[in-house]
């Protein structure tokens, strides 16, 4: 016999299927409302509407207490569709770490080339404008190949809720860049990342400048461009110069060649492609001997090839360690499912992170 509970459940899992085809429907119409705005070049807003809609439906709710829960459910569902609204008329809104100019600028840039790229000033400022609605997605650097791992955009995957959908390589190319009409024997000083100046210090060893760091390459061209100073260089990408009206005073000055970083894309939904070839998987295991050999081992077994594998230490306990797992295949098969429930025996916490489309260039 179905219990309470039960019930409720199967009432809930009705009403609910049918609200997510009404929703789809709602936001159709929106398009109409969206494309109408813009064709007469009205504001998305329309604070008069909204409040004759929260009135008319409102009124329909007898029970008082209800009545005030059903205003807020209206009052959010304007909301989202506002934002879908201004998506359809803005483009995408995408959410990167520093200012313009910066590397995550210029991947964003790349990635969406159409899109609307918002700067927040910090990886976390970037990730939680995701996860508000502020923005619809968030490229945050994961790694380079000069100075490792991204630890806080790890961490950020991790603890959060956002979902990685791709996941890009950028070649990075610094520059002597400087004012206009100034040379390379001008130069005295240059300025820029931390990062950025050890990828070069052959080249300042060589022309024997003094060094000055900034926040990010941007942050340094922008500092440069601001004081017209020729005796101050900046070292940055050619994008940058161009931003900030700089020249390039000598071109590839990084002692490597070989510097790339990987941009992550972040959105709320795990997406689905028939593209998409590789997986990322993120856990803890069980505080007993072997288990993060079991878990490795059970990887083995289903036949999926690890192409990374990262600790990471756990916040808020001491000596503890989450693992991120980059895979070869995706885990929407039989064999997948196979390896997340035997994994699910050794690991206390255990999640799909995401799906991508491996070495994307851009």
């Amino acid at each position: 016999m179905e219990n309470k509970l039960e019930k409720a459940r199967s009432i809930i899992n009705r009403v609910d299927e049918q609200m997510a085809t009404l929703f789809v429907e709602r936001m159709r119409a929106c398009e109409l409302v969206s494309e109408y705005k813009k064709e007469f070049g009205l504001p998305v807003l329309d604070q008069s509407r909204e409040d004759e809609v929260v009135a008319k439906n409102s009124a329909m709710i007898e029970d008082v207490v209800l009545k005030g829960y059903y205003i807020d459910y209206l009052k959010h569902l304007m909301s989202v569709s506002r934002a879908y609204q201004y998506r359809l008329q803005q483009g995408l809104k995408v959410a990167y770490s520093g200012v313009e100019g910066a590397f995550a600028h210029i991947a964003a840039g790349r990635i969406f080339p159409e899109s609307n790229c918002v700067s927040y000033r910090d990886f976390q400022s970037a990730y939680d404008a995701v996860v508000s609605g502020t923005a619809d997605v968030a490229v945050l650097p994961i790694e380079n190949s000069y100075a490792g791992e991204v630890g806080q955009t790890i961490d950020l995957i991790f603890s959060g809720t956002l979902f990685i959908n791709g996941i890009y390589e950028l070649e990075i190319h610094q520059n002597l860049l400087g004012v206009p009409g100034a040379t390379v024997q001008d130069v005295k000083k240059v300025t820029s990342h931390p990062q950025a100046l050890s990828q070069c210090h052959e080249y300042i060893k060589f022309r024997g400048f003094d060094t000055e760091d900034a926040n990010n390459t941007a942050v340094a061209a922008k500092t440069v461009a601001r004081l017209q100073d020729k005796s101050l260089g900046a070292i940055a990408s050619k994008e940058t110069a161009e931003i900030y009206g700089l020249e390039i005073l000598e071109a590839n000055i990084n002692k490597s060649g070989e510097n790339t970083t990987r941009f992550a894309v972040l959105s709320k939904v795990c997406a689905v492609s028939t593209t998409f070839s590789n997986s990322v998987l993120m856990f803890t295991v069980k505080n007993e001997a072997g288990s993060l050999a079991k878990a490795v081992s059970i990887i083995g077994k289903y036949g999926y090839n690890m192409t990374a594998l990262r600790s990471r230490p756990l916040k808020k306990h001491s000596w503890q360690y989450y693992f991120y797992i980059e895979l070869d295949g995706t885990t929407d098969n039989q064999a997948g499912q196979n390896m997340l429930d035997e994994l699910n025996g050794v690991c206390d916490q255990l999640k799909i992170a995401g799906t991508f489309a491996p070495h994307s260039e851009l």
